[in-house]
């Protein structure tokens, strides 16, 4: 009789491992395993989660405040040191250099380089350089320190921006107000070296201010600092850096249109040429990251080159025997099988 085939044996090892879920995941964890209405229903319990505590805020604002600060310093000595022209021209580069940090350093899927956003990118340069030459400010033909200012500060905003986005990559992680108020507590405690440094070096003498200087300050700081600062970090945020930072040159069209409305200043019509570019790469870049790194214009330059370097089909002769042999027998064909199919 033939022997029975041997039960396979299963040995379990001794050796046991057990994994710990880290506590900052566990509350993410517990709301995956809920349903989806009892999540809604606790939409209050998602937004804490990874918020950043005060000391956290108080650690990135300390290595952007530097960062901040000298790129409006850096912005601040180009318009001294040339025509404003020239420093809006160099200043919308930001785009660019935005463009490719954050396609280095990503902070989201939106950040993806793409010949599309390239093209936006230029587009709005280029509509700067014509709403900038509409003007009837020239070129005095000064040293190229302020333009070189101009491109550091350029470079600067754009790795703010893209470094902010990186470390925070939700709107609601970050108390932007307490944000910003350490931005100003760090610059405050840490900057006023720099007065007596300029000062006696003489690179800029330090005046104490009037009161109407005062009341400048106070009035610029508030609204065309903190306000505005404030709505364009958070709609970086909302949407993407690269949409943010094209929306800063939409600043230069928008300034000569209320010169226009309030001072009834008459422009040539270079600078509607260039307003239009400024604008419509401004939407393009939209709706670009709305529809998830859309690239038409890779899908067109695909589209013509496999046009262009398409390959004919060959195609089959009739008359060759090969092509026209039936080789399996059908009831259509005659008994020999040898006739065409």
């Amino acid at each position: 009789s033939s022997q029975a085939p041997k039960k396979p044996r299963v040995r379990f090892s001794n050796i046991m491992e057990i994994r710990q879920l880290p506590s900052s995941h566990a509350l993410e964890a517990k709301l995956s395993r809920m349903s989806y209405p009892t999540v809604k229903e606790q939409e209050s319990i998602l937004k804490t989660v990874g918020k950043l505590t005060a000391s956290q805020v108080a650690k990135i604002s300390f290595f952007f405040c530097f960062v901040w600060f000298l790129a409006n310093f850096s912005y601040q000595e180009a318009l001294s040191d040339t025509q404003v022209a020239i420093v809006n021209i160099l200043s919308s580069t930001s785009g660019l250099f935005t463009l490719i940090l954050a396609a280095v350093f990503p902070s989201n899927s939106g950040d993806r380089f793409t010949l599309s956003k390239l093209l936006a990118v230029i587009l709005s340069i280029g509509g700067v350089v014509l709403v900038n030459l509409s003007g009837s400010e020239k070129s005095a033909g000064k040293d190229t320190i302020g333009s070189l200012w101009s491109l550091v500060g350029a470079m600067l905003y754009a790795v703010y921006i893209v470094m902010i986005k990186r470390k925070v990559d939700r709107e609601d992680k970050l108390d932007i107000p307490m944000f910003f108020g350490f931005v100003g507590l760090f610059n405050l405690l840490l900057l006023w070296p720099g007065f007596f440094l300029l000062h006696y070096t003489g690179f800029e003498a330090f005046e104490f201010p009037n009161k109407l200087i005062w009341i400048c300050i106070v009035i610029n700081g508030l609204i065309g600092t903190v306000l505005s600062e404030f709505l364009w970090l958070w709609g970086c945020f909302l949407t993407s850096s690269l949409i943010g930072t094209l929306a800063l040159s939409l600043t230069i069209p928008l300034s000569i249109i209320a010169d226009m409305c309030m001072q009834k200043v008459q422009f040539s019509w270079l600078f509607f040429a260039g307003a239009v570019p400024v604008f419509f790469s401004f939407f393009i870049a939209t709706l670009l990251c709305h529809y998830n790194n859309w690239d038409p214009v890779m899908v067109g330059i695909r589209r013509i080159f496999a046009f262009i370097c398409r390959k004919h089909r060959i195609q089959r002769v009739p008359e060759e025997s090969e092509q026209c042999e039936s080789l399996i027998p059908m009831h259509s064909v005659s008994q020999d099988g040898d006739s065409c199919c």
